[in-house]
């Protein structure tokens, strides 16, 4: 989405791929077709009869935000030591760079209400927070990448785009979005969403770990 923002034409898949360095091409393609289907991108064929894609009024907007608020805690996690966890994880990235974020609520103007973990002052940095510890499972996998898809989507509203990142607490978990040879992680590079891993004390984790046992017996 930020290529497109800050691109005057619409551009394909090809011309995407090229431009962010992705391989192969048709990793570009499903992240568009998802984002077409999610309604937050055009896909149409174009002049020289390649299908290219389009953010919606040019890059316009196409529900501004009309409302935002602080929110007095993170609400994120299944459990007190995972929000308390994810509360240190905010502090500790906001300190990293070095911007004051504190839990946001956006309503746009259609009504729809979106909140994000972290949000600076001037709305130049999105967070979403996960404090999990340990390989993620399959439906914890959608929910970062659903994450990742909130803080585009609230990206997409703003008059300029910000920077996105998803704050992780253990390198194990970030594995499958960083360096692994996976369609998320390059997704996630494709669209500019950074991935932070701003580790825990040891009694911090392993409390986490005993909150997860727990959940997943």
């Amino acid at each position: 989405m930020q290529e497109l923002l800050r691109s005057k034409t619409p551009l394909d898949d090809d011309e995407l791929a090229r431009l962010l360095d992705v391989q192969p091409r048709q990793t570009i393609n499903q992240v568009c077709r998802r984002l077409e289907q999610s309604r937050r991108l055009r896909r149409y064929i174009g002049p020289d009869g390649k299908i290219v894609n389009e953010l919606p009024g040019n890059g316009e907007t196409s529900t501004p935000i009309v409302q935002q608020e602080r929110l007095p805690a993170l609400a994120a996690g299944d459990s007190a030591v995972q929000r308390y966890a994810e509360g240190v994880m905010l502090e500790r990235l906001a300190d990293r760079l070095g911007l004051g974020l504190s839990p946001r609520r956006f309503v746009l103007e259609d009504g729809v209400r979106v909140e994000v973990d972290g949000a600076d002052e001037d709305l130049t940095v999105l967070v979403e927070v996960w404090a999990h510890q340990g390989p993620p499972k399959p439906a914890q996998k959608h929910k970062v990448l659903a994450d990742a898809c909130r803080l585009m989507f609230v990206a997409s509203t703003l008059p300029s785009p910000p920077r996105l990142v998803l704050c992780l607490s253990d390198p194990e978990a970030a594995h499958h979005f960083t360096t692994a040879r996976s369609w998320a992680a390059a997704a996630l590079r494709a669209f500019e969403v950074e991935v932070e891993v701003v580790e825990l004390a040891p009694e911090v984790r392993s409390e986490i770990l005993a909150a997860q046992h727990r959940q997943y017996r």
